[in-house]
């Protein structure tokens, strides 16, 4: 039961970073674009977001969108929940990256001819992506210990089970260390993969 608790835990936060990360660099970019009211709404938006607890706006999905007559399943909620929270960190990160490159490489691409996307593409993505990697990777460990916040919408994750196990055993220590120990397994798989992911692009920067 634990296992696949922990394996629902998993894919469900599996799928709200790899969302997540990209959302996150698309309003990143959005507010450095130069266009004052797209950043102030991104802004704005970006704020709350990131203000706004996971349980607030996982029911705010479940429960309030019904209402407006948009109904989704609780998977779905969990998923957008996670997503949507992680983007608007990575947002912030991204935006920082982009707002610290060197804009010297900037400047002597185009001055080669080069397109401003070809630029972003070719020589700013890349270097950008390898600066963001550290944030970007604390922010799905992060997001896999506020994962739980799903369960109050009945999502059997590691924490929903734990608390049926102890629920039906009247001994609530064993399932609870144990989900501790999982929980602790995948983060260091998370740093583990961290490492593997920095040290590959550090062979490619060479």
């Amino acid at each position: 039961m634990l296992l696949s608790g922990a394996w629902t835990t998993i894919w469900i936060s599996a799928l709200a970073i790899l969302g997540g990360v990209p959302l996150g660099l698309v309003l990143g970019l959005g507010r450095v674009a130069g266009i004052p009211v797209l950043s102030q709404v991104l802004a704005l938006y970006i704020s709350i977001g990131r203000a706004t607890p996971l349980v607030t706006l996982v029911l705010l999905l479940f429960v309030g969108l019904p209402v407006i007559g948009i109904n989704i399943d609780a998977v779905t909620a969990g998923v957008l929940t996670l997503l949507l929270n992680t983007a608007t960190f990575n947002a912030e990160i991204w935006r920082s990256v982009y707002e610290s490159f060197p804009r010297g490489q900037v400047e002597a691409a185009q001055a080669v001819g080069m397109t401003k996307p070809l630029i972003f593409r070719r020589i700013m993505l890349p270097q950008m992506s390898m600066a963001a990697l550290p944030g970007l990777m604390n922010e799905a460990t992060l997001l896999i210990k506020a994962s739980p916040a799903i369960a109050v919408i009945g999502i059997v994750d590691l924490t929903r089970v734990t608390d049926r196990i102890s629920a039906r055993t009247y001994e609530p220590l064993p399932p609870i260390i144990a989900a501790g120990i999982i929980y602790m397994l995948i983060i260091a798989g998370m740093v583990r993969l961290q490492r593997m992911l920095e040290n590959r692009a550090a062979k490619r920067a060479v």
